[in-house]
Parts: structure tokens; C-alpha cells; sequence
């Protein structure tokens, strides 16, 4: 072989331009990775010291108005370019128009220390997603990347918040790469995605920063039964996740469209909170709630926990406050799964763990990444139980969701093909429009 045919050959490889791929994304996912599991390990770390605070200190509850009047007041004048939080990173994916301004991180990270502070019912996800967000995308004009480069570095921010903030990158991985379009993964950015999850857990880890543990000790065999009892127990956990995503959306728009002056609303909704803490005597149902999540997996619980929880972390959100659903979600999976306990035949601890990442799949419409989740946190013993409560509520949760920016790439079921590239906000008008 020649000098010449040998310099085809090589050049002819597609592995060459697939190295300096992998470099170039390697390099940027350990950047970001470390970054934004350093600020993930920040928020961590922030929360736990707002609950103890607050926990050890039950009279700052009655602060919460003021708390939410400087968190609207916040957005309000210095943040109005930041307050769409996770539906700004979705709709700048599919529409680019200018790089998300970096301040917020740093300020979902205050509006979400006020808010577990004070007394808010709130979660962590959608906070670490926006800073791992912000973060990323800052590299779009350091180093001049164009419009598809952007978008990877999009994906990676998500896959970095979410991975480092709840210690699980292969969820985190596959979570950033499935909810940017409903019914589509988004495989060209799925080496960034992998590799920036496992950076940003490793990053939040080496802070010395720990996750919740949970246990599910014993999974009984696959039965016809059991099979059966869980698709039951999925469908249920899917209307849970509409009932989540409705009232979420319900007291949102009912505080915009009744409150004009926007830092009134979080200061009026934390009157309401505050009072309604003092009312039913008790902080179950305010803040991560991890307790309460961690006890449906072997205790008995209340069985309408999962219906206050709703209903204190929808007005919470609705009214202004910040901060992520997700935590919320898998509280009230967790013990609406404990509920079931009641009438479905199957190891309490089982149902919890399949309500926590079942009720997730069906309001953030991400069935493959709860999967996953359910698996790295609860053991692969379970697997076949979680795979199909979480594709089960999935279903059942229509083309409902938290973020009403997810454009439908592939409608649930193919009655309903007309829908496809709507957004879930475009389709909850037109119901409610044909009401």
C-alpha cells in the first residue's frame, strides 16, 4: 500500500473526526460537570441548613410573607429574564434567541433557600437543572459555539443539575436527553450528557455532600397478579401526576390574572401557608419533606398526605415562590403508593418506591429516566415493577405536564397524531377552549 492510499485510508475513517468529537465534549463536560456539582453540592447543602433552621425555629414560618415579597420583588425588577426558570431552557433548546443570562443561578439559588427558609413547599430539582443551565450555557459566547453546539450544551446543564442533585447520573443523563421533546430522546447530545452526569455526581460527592438513601427489602415474583395490580397502580400513580400538574398550573395562572404587582402574590400566598401550617399543627406537608418520604416506605401513613402535599406545593409554586417540583413529586408518590397499601396486594415498600419515580414519569412525561432513577435508587430487584408503573402513568397522565414548554415529538397514542409539535400548554388551551 502506498503513501498516498494509506493517507485515504485514514482520512476516509470516520473514528477521526468521532476523537476529536469526544475531546472537545470531554473536555467542556468536565468544566461543566464540576460546576455545576459544585453548585448543586452548594444548594444541597444550603437546604439542609434552611430546614434546621427553620425545624429548630418554628416562629420563622410567620416570616414566610415577608420571605416571598423579597423573592417577587427579586424577579420582578432584576430577574424578569430569568423568572420562566426550566421552561426558559426548554423553549431556548428549540428556539434559540439569546444565551440565558447567568444570574440565574445565583438567583433561583436565593429564591429557593427563602423559600425552604420561611416555610415554603418547594423541591431542589428545577433549581439545580436552572443553575447547571445557566452555567452551561455561558460557554455559548466564551467560546463563540454555534446554535447545535448550543443545544448540547443545554442538554449537559440539565443532565448536570439533575445527576449531581439527587445522585443519580444515569437518570440525569437520560432525563436531560428525554424531556426536551415529549416522546423523543436526543441522541446526538448523549455522550456530553453521560459523560457531564457523571462528572457533576462525582463533583457533588467530592464536597462531601450525601443523598437520601432508600430501601425496598423485598420484591416478590413477577406473577400474572402482580402484573396486573401494578399496571392498576401505574394508572393511579398517572392521575396523580395530572392532579399535580393541574393544580400547579391553576393557582399560577389564578395569581396572575387576580394579582397584577407580581411581588404581591408570593406575599400573599405566605399569609395563606403560614396560616394554614399553624392551622393543621404540624411541617409534614412544607419544605423537601424527605421524612415523610423516607417513612412511606415502612410505616403507616395518613392516606390523604399525598393530597395535602399537592395542595401546599402547587399554591407554594403558584403563588411565586422558587424552587423544583420533583422532591415534591416523589413525596407524593411515595405516599399515595403507601396509600394503596389498602387494596393492592403488594410489599408497601414496593408500592412506595413505584409511586416516587411513577407519579415523576407522568408529570414531567420522562418514563425512561424514572426508570433508570428507580433503579439506581431503589436496586435492579425492582426494575420490571418500576419500569411499568412509570410507562403506565406515563400514559395516564395525558399530554399533561409541569412544563408547559415541552413540544410533543410523538403523541402517547396514535388517536391523537394531530398534536404532534404543539407544546402541552398549546393543548391545555385548546381543551379548556373546547370546554
Amino acid at each position: 500500500m502506498n503513501k498516498q492510499a494509506i493517507k485515504n485510508y485514514f482520512t476516509s475513517l470516520e473514528q477521526i473526526p468521532i476523537l476529536f468529537y469526544a475531546i472537545k465534549w470531554l473536555i467542556l463536560s468536565i468544566i461543566v460537570g464540576a460546576l455545576a456539582g459544585s453548585a448543586s453540592a452548594l444548594l444541597l447543602v444550603s437546604l439542609e441548613w434552611a430546614t434546621q433552621v427553620r425545624e429548630t425555629n418554628l416562629w420563622i414560618i410567620w416570616l414566610l410573607p415577608i420571605g416571598g415579597f423579597v423573592v417577587g420583588a427579586l424577579y420582578h425588577y432584576w430577574g424578569k429574564d430569568v423568572v420562566k426558570g426550566n421552561n426558559q431552557l426548554i423553549e431556548e433548546y428549540h428556539e434559540p434567541q439569546k444565551v440565558i443570562p447567568f444570574k440565574m443561578a445565583p438567583w433561583i439559588w436565593i429564591g429557593t433557600v427563602i423559600t425552604h427558609l420561611f416555610g415554603g413547599s418547594a423541591g431542589r430539582e428545577g433549581s439545580a437543572v436552572q443553575m447547571g443551565g445557566a452555567i452551561a450555557d455561558q460557554f455559548t459566547t466564551l467560546l463563540k459555539l454555534n446554535n447545535e453546539d448550543r443545544k448540547i450544551l443545554i442538554v449537559m446543564g440539565v443532565s448536570a443539575g439533575f445527576a449531581s442533585v439527587f445522585g443519580t447520573p444515569l437518570a440525569g443523563m437520560i432525563f436531560a436527553l428525554e424531556v426536551l421533546v415529549l416522546g423523543r430522546m436526543r441522541y446526538e447530545a448523549i455522550l456530553p450528557s453521560v459523560f457531564t452526569a457523571i462528572i457533576a455526581d462525582y463533583s457533588c460527592h467530592a464536597w462531601h455532600v450525601t443523598h437520601t438513601t432508600y430501601s425496598i427489602p423485598f420484591v416478590p415474583e413477577m406473577t400474572p397478579v402482580n402484573f396486573f395490580w401494578t399496571i392498576f397502580a401505574g394508572a393511579i400513580f398517572g392521575i396523580g401526576a395530572i392532579i399535580f400538574s393541574k393544580m400547579t398550573h391553576f393557582w399560577g395562572k389564578l395569581f396572575k390574572t387576580k394579582i397584577a404587582y407580581p411581588p404581591l402574590r408570593p406575599f400573599l400566598g405566605g399569609i395563606v401557608v403560614a396560616l394554614a401550617v399553624w392551622a393543621i399543627g404540624t411541617t409534614k406537608y412544607i419544605g423537601l419533606g424527605v421524612p415523610t418520604i423516607v417513612a412511606a416506605f415502612s410505616e403507616d401513613l395518613n392516606s390523604y398526605d399525598f393530597l395535602l402535599k399537592i395542595l401546599f406545593t402547587s399554591f407554594t409554586l403558584g403563588a411565586g415562590f422558587k424552587g423544583g417540583e420533583v422532591t415534591p413529586l416523589f413525596y407524593v408518590g411515595a405516599t399515595l403508593g403507601n396509600a394503596l397499601i389498602w387494596f393492592v396486594p403488594l410489599p408497601v415498600a414496593l408500592l412506595a418506591g413505584m409511586g416516587f419515580v411513577a407519579v415523576f414519569s407522568g408529570a414531567t412525561n420522562t418514563p425512561i429516566a424514572c426508570t433508570f432513577m428507580g433503579i439506581e435508587l431503589f436496586g435492579a430487584e425492582g426494575g420490571a415493577y418500576i419500569a411499568i408503573a412509570c410507562i403506565v402513568a406515563y400514559l395516564f397522565s395525558g399530554h399533561t405536564g409541569i412544563y408547559g414548554s415541552q413540544i410533543i415529538g410523538s403523541p402517547k397514542h396514535l388517536k391523537q397524531l394531530y398534536i404532534k409539535s404543539k407544546t402541552l400548554k398549546e393543548i391545555d388551551e385548546e381543551l379548556k377552549s373546547n370546554l
